[in-house]
C-alpha cells in the first residue's frame, strides 16, 4: 500500500461524481488487490474485497463500507461560449464561484465557474449568494467548438489541487468520503499482519451521496453478520455548535442512535478505550444519513455501526481532514476485526 498522505491525494485528484465511480475504483482497486484474497465488482459499481478469516468455515463476516462516490456538477445545457450547471449530491452553491473544474465532455476540458455582475442576475438573485442555476462554466472555448465537445448530462467535477497544511491536516475536495477509503486501507494493511477468525468484506460504496443503493445492494449481496460505515462528520469551524461539530485532530466520532446497534457501539467505545484512542460521541436521533442507514435495513437487517472522521466545510471544494484521525479509524477498524471471535454474536446485546 502506497503512504497514507500520497494515496490519499491521488484518491482525491480522480473524478468519480455519484453513479460515475469507474475513475476512482480503479484506483482503490489496485491499492487493495495485494491485500485481500479476492476482489469484484457489484452491479451497481461497488468494489468488493475479500480478506479471508482463519477461523472454520462457515464463518462470519464483517463488512466496512466507504463510499467512493463525490459530490460534483452536471451539465444541464450549452449556451454560447458558457455551460449551465445542475448539482450531483449536496453542492454549497455559495463557494463556487471562481472555482477551478474539469468538464468530462468528448475530452476533458479545464474551466472555471463563472459568476455574473449583478445587473444581469434576475430581480430575485441580485442580493446575496448566486444561485446554482445562475452559475455558468467558462472553458475559454468559443460557442461552436464548445457545442462538439460538450453536451448537457455531461459531468463536472472540482480540479483544486489538495494542499498540505500545519499540523498534519490536508485540504481538498471529494476528502468526503476519500479520506474513509484511506483508513479502510490502512486497515487492511494492519490486518496483513494480525491474525482474524472472521472474515472481512472492504467495500468502497457507490451512491451514497444520491440514493445510497451501492449499500444497500452490497449488503444484501454479502450478508455480513456485522456492518460498520466509516464516513466524515462536522468538524468544527468557524460558526459551529459545540454539540453538534468535532475537533478536527483530536479522535474519532462514534455514532449513537436508531441507526446504531448498541451492542456494537459499546463494543467499539470500549476497545477504543482499551487501545488509548481519543474518541467522541455523536448522538444521531434519526437516520445517520451514511450508508449505515441501507445496511442496517438491507435484506432481514444487519447490526449496525458508524465510525466517523472531523471534517471541517464538508460539501465544498475546501474539504479539511487531519490525517491523524484517518490513521486513528484504521487503527480501531482493524482492531475491531481481529477482536471478534465465534462468541461475539453471541454476547451482543440489543440493551
Amino acid at each position: 500500500m502506497p503512504e497514507l498522505m500520497p494515496f490519499l491525494k491521488e484518491l482525491i485528484r480522480a473524478p468519480g461524481l455519484s453513479g460515475h465511480e469507474q475513475p476512482v475504483r480503479k484506483i482503490i482497486a489496485e491499492a487493495w488487490q495485494p491485500l485481500v484474497d479476492e476482489i469484484s465488482t457489484s452491479r451497481l459499481g461497488s468494489l468488493h474485497a475479500l480478506k479471508r478469516g482463519s477461523g472454520p468455515e462457515p464463518r462470519p463476516s464483517l463488512l466496512i463500507a466507504t463510499h467512493m462516490d463525490a459530490i460534483g456538477l452536471m451539465v444541464t445545457g450549452v449556451k454560447g461560449e458558457f455551460l449551465s450547471l445542475s448539482e450531483v449530491g449536496g453542492v454549497d452553491a455559495r463557494v463556487l464561484p471562481g472555482q477551478l473544474v474539469t468538464v468530462h465532455g468528448r475530452k476533458d476540458l479545464p474551466g472555471v465557474i463563472a459568476q455574473p455582475p449583478a445587473y444581469l442576475l434576475p430581480p430575485d438573485n441580485n442580493n446575496g449568494p448566486v444561485h446554482l442555476e445562475n452559475l455558468l462554466v467558462d472553458t475559454g472555448l468559443e460557442a461552436g467548438e464548445l457545442s462538439k465537445l460538450v453536451r448537457p448530462g455531461d459531468l463536472v467535477s472540482f480540479a483544486q489541487e489538495p494542499i498540505e497544511l500545519r499540523n498534519d491536516t490536508l485540504a481538498g475536495h471529494t476528502l468526503d468520503n476519500r479520506a474513509s477509503v484511506a483508513a479502510l486501507t490502512a486497515c487492511l494493511e494492519e490486518l496483513g499482519g494480525r491474525r482474524a477468525s472472521w472474515d472481512v468484506w472492504a467495500v468502497a460504496t457507490v451512491q451514497e451521496e444520491e440514493t445510497l443503493g451501492g449499500a444497500a445492494t452490497s449488503a444484501f449481496q454479502l450478508h455480513p453478520s456485522l456492518a460498520v460505515a466509516v464516513d466524515v462528520t462536522f468538524g468544527t469551524g468557524p460558526g459551529t455548535s459545540s454539540n453538534k461539530a468535532f475537533d478536527m485532530g483530536k479522535g474519532i466520532v462514534l455514532c449513537m442512535g436508531p441507526n446504531i446497534h448498541p451492542g456494537l457501539f459499546k463494543a467499539f467505545k470500549e476497545l477504543a478505550e482499551k487501545l488509548e484512542i481519543p474518541y467522541k460521541i455523536e448522538v444521531t436521533g434519526a437516520s445517520s444519513g451514511t450508508d449505515a442507514y441501507a445496511m442496517q435495513v438491507a435484506a432481514e437487517g444487519f447490526p449496525t455501526m458508524v465510525l466517523s472522521i472531523p471534517l471541517r466545510y464538508m460539501h465544498t471544494p475546501v474539504e479539511m481532514v487531519s490525517m491523524k484521525d484517518i490513521a486513528r479509524a484504521g487503527r480501531l477498524l482493524a482492531a475491531f476485526a481481529a477482536s471478534l471471535d465465534d462468541q461475539f454474536m453471541e454476547k451482543l446485546k440489543l440493551d
